[in-house]
C-alpha cells in the first residue's frame, strides 16, 4: 500500500485542497475534451470541394447557359444530394464524442485533508483517495489499495459481459459498474489519460475515404481530364472548319454535359440507398452510405467470438454424476445468479447452471456463503437443513474441489473417495477439458466443527461451453468461398478459442497468437505474420486497433466487430466498422454499420449485398461511358472527314437525359449474378482494363454505325436535318439496346430494365413526331426503311457484346 502512495505522492488521509489545485493545473480536470468542432456552415461548404461536385456544378452552368433549365435542374439535385450525405457522415462523429462524454460519472466519493466528501466528478485530479461500494460507477481510471469481495462489470469498455473480480493493485477503469463489495482506490489517470480519453481522441479523428469513394474519384478525374481535352479538340477542329464561334463554343459545351458523368452521384445514391434499405430488413443498420458497398469489396472480417459467432450464452453440454439430485440441488442454491424473463442477471457461468438445475425444487435457507474468490477456485454456501445442521454446498475447480472431498456420494451411498476413483473423475475432467468445455466440480457436507470446505462429498461435473451459432459455419465457409479471410478475435481462453475456431472452419492451416505474444512482437515482426494468423485469443479490445492496422498495411480491405467502448478505435480505424446491436452507444457512432441480431450470418449477407451493389455500380459505369465514348467518337470523326457534326447541341443533352435517364436508373437496381459468392473480392478500379478495352469497342461500334448511316443518308441525297434525325436516333436505339447489355446473370433479375428501355424509346418517339417538340430539337419524322435500317445497324451492339464476352473469358 505504501508503495502506491509513494508513486502518486498521496497518502491515507488523501490530497490537501493546496495540492489538488495544484495538480489540476498541472493534469486538468477530469473530463473528455472535443476538438473544437467546425462550424456547420464551414462543415456543408467544405463538401463542395471534391472534383466530382466541381465538374457536376460546371455542367449545370453550361446546360444553364445553353438554355436546358431541366437538365441543369436535375444536375444540381445530384449535386444537392451528394453534398448533404457527406454533410450527415462527418456531423456523426461529433455525436460519437457526445456519447462518450455521457460516460463520465456526475460525482465522486473522496478523501482530502482526512475527510470523506462528495464532489463533482470533474474535479478529480491524479492522487486523489476515492471510495467505492456496490452499485457505483468508477468515476477515473484508478489503482486498487484495497478491495474486499470485489467485482465489477467492465462490459462497456471491453464487451465481455462476464464479471471481473479485482483486487489489491488492480486498475479499475472509468465507466466501470461496481456489482458487489466495496474498495478504495487511488487515480491513476484522468479525463483524456484516462483509456476512455484516449478513444476519444481517436474517435474524433476524421473518417478514411471509403474504397468506393477513392474509386469514384478517381473514375471523376480520369473522364473530366478526357472531356476537357476532347472539347477543346473539337471547338478547335470546328473553328479550323470555319464554324462561327458561338456554334462552335455551344457544341463544345454540350459536348462537354454529355461527356462528364452527372448521372454517376444520382445513381449511385439511388443504388446505396436501396442497398441501405435491403440490409436493414436483414437486421443490418447502414450509417454510411458509401459503406453499403465496402463490405463487398472487404479482403478480411476480423470477428468478435462471443455473441457473434457463438451464442453468448454458457450453456451446460455435458455431465458426469455419481449422485445427479445431489448436483442439482447444488448447482441450484450454490448460485448468486438470477433469471428474470429468461434472462440471466449476474454471472453466466452460475446463470447457466441454475437454468440447468432450476427444475429441482427445494426450500433450503441460506445462513452464510463463502464467496468465491481467484486464491480459493470455489466457493461455498451454507443452508439450515433442520433445527439442529446445517449443510455446506460447494461448487469450483474440479481438482480443488476434488482436493477438498474424503468422500464419494453413489447415489445415496456414501463412500470413502479412493485413489483410483479419484483418479478416475480426474481423467473424467481431462477429458471434459479436451472438448474445450469450462468443468465445475460439486460437492457437499454436514456441517460439524471442522472447517467448512474440508472432508466434503463429492456428487458430479458439469461441462459448460458458449456454442457456436447454428448457421455461423456456413457462413463462414461462404466467407471462405468468397475469397474473404475470417479472423476470430477474442478475449477468451487460447483453448476455448481454438475449439470453436476449428468447428466453424475458422482455424484450418493458420497461426494462433495471444494477446501477450503480440505484445511482444514488434511492428516488422508482426507484419511478417499477420496475414496467416487466423485466431487471436486473450485479446485486449485495445489491440484490435494494431490488428486493423496491420491487415491494413497489407492491402486488405477489413471490416472489423466490435461492441465495447475501447472497440471504438478499432471501428473508427476499419475500413468498415460494424458495431452489434447490444454494444454501446459509443462503438455505434464509431461504426458504419450496426447488426441488430449480433450474428455473423448477417455480415455474410451485407457482403453479399454489397458486391451486388458494387456489381450495379460498374455496370452503369460502363453503360454511360461506353455511351460518353461512342459521342465523342462519332463527333471526331465527322470532325475529320469534313462531314457535319451528326447531333445538335439539343440532341447531345436529350442522349444525356436518355444515358443518364430510365435504363441507367434500372441498371442500378439488378439482381445479384449467380457466381456472386464464388468470386474473390473486387479491389481495384471501377474501370478495369478489360472493362476500358469493351467500352473503347462498343464506343467504335457506336460511332462507326452511326456515322456510316448518317453519311449513307447524305449520299443518298436527304437534307442535313433529316440526316441528323436519323444518326441521333439510332445512337438513342443504340443505347437502350446497350443498356440490354448490362443485364445481370441473376435468378433475380430486375424487370424495371425493360421498362426503363420502353419508356426512353416512347420519349424519342415523342420527339420525333410531336411538332412542338420538333421545333426544340430539329428533328424530323422518319420512314420505315429508317426505322428498319436503325434496327439492323444497332443491333450490332448486341454482337460486339457477345464477341467481347467471348474474347474476355
Amino acid at each position: 500500500m505504501s508503495d502506491i502512495f509513494t508513486k502518486y505522492k498521496t497518502s491515507i488521509n488523501g490530497l490537501s485542497a493546496s495540492e489538488v489545485q495544484k495538480r489540476q493545473t498541472e493534469s486538468g480536470l477530469n473530463q473528455i475534451e472535443e476538438k473544437k468542432p467546425t462550424p456547420l456552415i464551414i462543415l456543408f461548404l467544405s463538401q463542395f470541394a471534391d472534383i466530382l461536385i466541381a465538374l457536376l456544378i460546371i455542367a449545370a452552368i453550361a446546360s444553364f447557359a445553353i438554355g436546358d433549365i431541366i437538365d441543369a435542374g436535375v444536375i444540381l439535385l445530384a449535386v444537392l444530394l451528394n453534398v448533404i450525405m457527406g454533410f450527415i457522415q462527418e456531423y456523426r462523429s461529433m455525436r460519437a464524442v457526445e456519447s462518450l462524454k455521457g460516460l463520465i460519472t456526475k460525482t465522486a466519493v473522496v478523501k482530502r485533508d482526512n475527510e470523506i466528501n462528495e464532489i463533482n466528478a470533474e474535479e478529480l485530479t491524479i492522487g486523489d483517495i476515492v471510495i467505492l461500494e456496490e452499485g457505483l460507477k468508477v468515476p477515473a481510471d484508478l489503482e486498487l489499495i484495497e478491495a474486499k469481495r470485489l467485482s465489477c462489470d467492465e462490459s462497456n469498455l471491453t464487451g465481455e459481459s462476464e464479471s471481473v473480480k479485482k483486487e489489491a493493485n488492480d486498475t479499475l477503469y472509468m465507466d466501470s459498474n461496481i456489482l458487489s463489495g466495496n474498495a478504495v482506490g487511488v487515480v491513476k489517470a484522468v479525463g483524456m489519460q484516462t483509456e476512455i480519453g484516449k478513444i476519444a481522441g481517436i474517435v474524433q479523428e476524421e473518417d478514411e475515404e471509403t474504397p468506393l469513394a477513392k474509386r469514384v474519384g478517381r473514375l471523376g478525374k480520369i473522364l473530366s481530364a478526357i472531356a476537357i481535352a476532347v472539347c477543346i479538340a473539337i471547338f478547335i477542329l470546328e473553328l479550323l472548319k470555319g464554324i462561327p464561334i458561338v456554334e462552335t463554343f455551344m457544341t463544345a459545351v454540350s459536348l462537354a454535359v454529355a461527356a462528364i458523368p452527372e448521372g454517376l452521384p444520382a445513381v449511385l445514391t439511388l443504388t446505396l440507398a436501396l442497398g441501405m434499405n435491403e440490409m436493414a430488413k436483414s437486421k443490418a443498420i447502414v450509417k454510411r452510405l458509401l459503406s453499403v458497398e465496402t463490405l463487398g469489396s472487404c479482403t478480411v472480417i476480423c470477428s468478435d467470438k462471443t455473441g457473434t459467432l457463438t451464442e453468448n450464452k454458457m450453456t451446460v453440454v455435458e455431465s458426469f454424476y455419481t449422485n445427479e439430485d445431489k448436483t442439482h440441488l447444488i448447482g441450484k442454491l450454490c448460485n448468486n445468479a438470477v433469471i428474470s424473463h429468461d434472462e440471466i442477471i449476474g454471472d453466466q457461468t452460475d446463470g447457466a447452471i441454475l437454468r440447468y438445475c432450476r427444475g429441482h425444487d427445494c426450500n433450503l435457507e441460506r445462513v452464510d456463503e463463502i464467496p468465491l474468490d481467484s486464491n480459493r477456485k470455489m466457493m461455498s454456501t451454507i443452508h439450515r437443513l433442520d433445527s439442529e445442521n446445517n449443510i455446506v454446498l460447494s461448487k469450483g475447480a474440479p481438482e480443488i474441489i476434488l482436493d477438498k472431498c474424503k468422500y464419494i456420494d453413489n447415489d445415496g451411498n456414501i463412500e470413502i473417495l479412493e485413489a483410483e476413483t479419484k483418479q478416475m473423475i480426474l481423467e473424467k475432467v481431462g477429458e471434459m477439458s479436451g472438448h474445450e468445455l469450462r468443468v465445475i466440480g460439486f460437492a457437499y457436507k454436514i456441517r460439524d466443527e471442522n472447517e467448512d470446505e474440508t472432508n466434503l462429498t463429492f456428487t458430479g461435473l458439469l461441462g459448460l461451453m458458449d456454442p457456436p451459432k447454428k448457421d455461423a459455419k456456413k457462413a463462414v465457409s461462404d466467407c471462405i468461398n468468397a475469397g474473404i479471410d475470417v479472423v476470430m478475435i477474442t478475449g477468451d481462453h487460447e483453448k476455448t478459442a481454438c475449439a470453436i475456431a476449428r468447428e466453424l472452419g475458422i482455424l484450418t492451416n493458420g497461426k494462433i497468437i495471444t494477446g501477450a505474444e503480440l505484445e511482444e512482437l514488434s511492428e516488422e515482426e508482426y507484419l511478417k505474420i499477420a496475414k496467416d494468423i487466423q485466431v487471436y485469443a486473450r485479446v485486449k479490445p485495445a489491440q484490435k486497433m494494431r490488428i486493423v492496422e496491420a491487415l491494413k498495411k497489407l492491402d486488405n480491405i477489413v471490416a472489423m466487430t466490435g461492441d465495447g467502448v475501447n472497440d471504438a478505435p478499432a471501428l473508427k480505424k476499419a475500413s468498415i466498422g460494424v458495431a452489434m446491436g447490444n454494444g454501446t452507444d459509443v462503438a455505434k457512432e464509431a461504426s458504419d454499420m450496426i447488426l441488430q441480431n449480433n450474428d455473423f450470418t448477417t455480415i455474410v449477407k451485407a457482403v453479399e449485398g454489397g458486391r451486388k451493389i458494387y456489381d450495379n455500380i460498374k455496370r452503369f459505369v460502363k453503360y454511360q461511358v461506353s455511351t460518353n465514348v461512342g459521342a465523342i467518337l462519332t463527333i471526331v470523326g465527322t470532325s475529320l472527314l469534313n462531314l457535319p457534326l451528326p447531333f445538335n447541341p439539343a440532341q447531345l443533352l436529350w442522349l444525356n437525359i436518355v444515358m443518364d435517364g430510365p435504363p441507367a436508373q434500372m441498371l442500378g437496381i439488378e439482381g445479384a449474378e449467380r457466381d456472386i459468392m464464388q468470386r474473390p473480392p473486387e479491389t481495384g478500379d471501377i474501370l478495369t482494363k478489360n472493362t476500358l478495352l469493351q467500352i473503347l469497342f462498343l464506343g467504335l461500334v457506336m460511332a462507326i454505325g452511326t456515322i456510316a448511316v448518317f453519311s449513307w443518308k447524305i449520299y443518298c441525297g436527304a437534307d442535313t436535318k433529316n440526316a441528323m434525325t436519323v444518326a441521333f436516333t439510332l445512337f438513342v436505339v443504340y443505347q437502350l439496346l446497350n443498356a440490354f447489355n448490362g443485364r445481370a446473370n441473376s435468378e433475380k433479375s430486375s424487370k424495371f430494365l425493360y421498362l426503363g428501355i420502353i419508356i426512353s424509346f416512347l420519349l424519342q418517339l415523342l420527339i420525333l413526331y410531336i411538332p412542338q417538340l420538333q421545333i426544340i430539337f430539329r428533328t424530323t419524322p422518319i420512314g420505315i426503311m429508317d426505322w428498319i435500317v436503325i434496327a439492323l445497324v444497332a443491333s450490332t451492339i448486341l454482337i460486339a457484346q457477345k464477341i467481347m464476352d467471348k474474347v474476355m473469358k
